[in-house]
């Protein structure tokens, strides 16, 4: 797991590095649920650092690393895994103002489970533990936003994951994130 960050961190640096890519940092809430369940939706968080790597005038790849609080609850069960997402994403960006563009992205993203807690009542359990979770994800992240000059972000963004969490189970990740962020 060291590794593969690792790798992501320096392979970041190496592409702003040689380009005219741009990082931001982010933070916002987050709104988790299962798909095909029972339970209620989370409040959350994200938060997390984001490059964008200009293709052309209107055109953009967008990826980063961000860890994010998502689960679900129902009465007194609590289900609160943390992930590491990394999204990599096609971005249109059309101008609407002076110093405004309104942004629309979309494709995969991979989530990585970094740990959690399953709660009910007095009794917790590792969300990933040898019974639990499996801590790999994937799926399609889509968003809307806005940019505000060059450095001002504000994101509405959805995810939908493709694999099932759980052994035996159709249910998947579903989230909605709203941030905002600061672009250097």
């Amino acid at each position: 797991m060291k590794k593969v960050l690792c790798t992501l961190v320096l392979a970041m640096v190496a592409v702003i590095g040689f380009s005219q890519a741009r990082i931001d940092v982010r933070a916002g809430m987050s709104i988790t649920n299962l798909t095909k369940s029972e339970m209620d939706a989370k409040v959350g968080y994200t938060l997390g650092v984001g490059i964008d790597l200009p293709v052309a005038t209107s055109f953009s790849v967008q990826s980063g690393l961000m860890f994010t609080g998502k689960g679900a609850k129902k009465g007194d069960l609590k289900a609160t895994p943390c992930y590491l997402d990394i999204p990599i994403l096609a971005a249109y960006k059309m101008p609407i103002a002076d110093d405004v563009n309104f942004v629309v992205n979309a494709g995969p993203y991979i989530g990585i489970g970094l740990g959690g807690k399953v709660k009910y009542d007095d009794l917790k359990s590792d969300y990933f533990g040898d019974d639990g979770a499996k801590r790999f994800d994937l799926g399609l992240q889509y968003g809307v936003g806005a940019e505000f000059g060059d450095h001002i972000l504000l994101n509405l963004s959805g995810q939908y994951g493709f694999i099932s969490p759980f052994e035996d189970s159709d249910e998947k990740n579903l989230g909605f994130f709203l941030t905002v962020g600061y672009r250097f």
